[in-house]
């Protein structure tokens, strides 16, 4: 199990350096430094001293990747690439291309909001679509696997954002039952994330309920459910102690996968209901043209979502020893 473990991490190596490259390429290839000093500044209020001074203050003014003016390793450390991508395998983010700001300090204050909407919604989620999709698997062609579907369709046919403005509208402005928008710290925080959390749960139920419905209607016909049901044990059991541990295999890839994006957070929950998380801190960047705070958080989100596929290997190894051999 170690061995396989070990090897998976060694296979992440290279893609996080694949991504950083990327991710290098695509804001320094496409746009130049001056390019996104002229963004930044505001092309109109301009001239070629402020940008050389802006480029200055902040590292822009090096090449790109390899600096023939200076001499023997200086060569590559003296570069944009060495002293801003480098930096990111040891998670030093840097700091805001605007305000100057320290950008990891910003992502530990704000992944505890995103995790108060993100983690109870993850929670519920997967009690929800398991619970409904067993339901549904186990009454196959009945009146409720019908209207199971029928709904599911209806939820993956909407868009979040009348999830969000219906939400808004009925819940906060009609029945005064939650506050509009806003967050506190502390258990007060309560009353912000529970709408957004339920509303997040709806509206990612549907084609989660189909996914798992499907995958545990090819466990229920299998040889050893027909032999279980045969010894004479409940639909409880078969369903609960057999059914639903070999179902656990692809449902975990669905699923693990989605827990990095825990500590992301939702792009469009926190901006409508104004949660101070990282999916706020990721729009704002992008509305105020922060490239340095977008391309750290782009790499941060390619880091988590790589630890979250070793956890679906891990969980693999876990529910399915037969990984443990290969």
């Amino acid at each position: 199990m170690l061995r396989y473990l070990l090897r998976r991490v060694v296979y992440a190596v290279p893609i996080l350096l694949g991504v950083n490259l990327l991710t290098f390429a695509l804001f320094f290839g496409i746009h130049s430094p001056d390019s996104i000093a002229r963004t930044i500044l505001g092309d109109k209020q301009v001239d070629a001293e402020m940008i050389a001074r802006w480029k200055h203050e902040r590292g822009y003014d090096l090449p790109r990747f390899w600096n023939g003016a200076e001499r023997g390793v200086r060569r590559l450390t003296r570069t944009i690439f060495w002293q801003k991508s480098v930096p990111l395998f040891r998670l030093e983010l840097g700091r805001s291309d605007i305000d100057r700001h320290s950008i990891g300090e910003a992502v530990r204050s704000r992944m505890w909001p995103s995790l108060s909407v993100t983690l109870p919604m993850f929670l519920l989620s997967l009690v929800v679509t398991l619970a409904i999709a067993m339901l549904a698997a186990f009454h196959r062609g009945s009146a409720l696997d019908a209207t199971v579907l029928v709904g599911c369709v209806i939820l993956m046919s909407i868009s979040t954002l009348f999830y969000i403005i219906a939400g808004q509208f009925v819940f906060a402005r009609v029945l005064k039952w939650f506050p509009f928008s806003g967050y506190t710290e502390g258990p007060g925080a309560v009353r912000y994330v529970l709408m957004p959390v339920l509303i997040g749960v709806l509206a990612g139920l549907g084609g989660q309920i189909r996914f798992d419905r499907t995958v545990f209607l090819e466990e229920i016909h299998r040889d050893y459910i027909r032999t279980a049901r045969a010894k004479g044990l409940g639909e409880g059991a078969v369903l609960f102690r057999h059914a639903l541990k070999n179902a656990m295999i692809p449902i975990l890839t669905s699923v693990v996968v989605t827990i990095p994006f825990l500590i992301m957070g939702n792009l469009l929950l926190e901006n409508f209901f104004g949660i101070p998380g990282l999916g706020s801190y990721v729009m704002d960047a992008i509305q105020r043209q922060d490239f340095a705070v977008v391309r750290a958080m782009v790499y941060v989100g390619s880091l988590l979502y790589i630890v979250g596929l070793l956890m679906v290997d891990i969980a693999y190894v876990l529910v399915d020893p037969r990984v443990r051999l290969s």
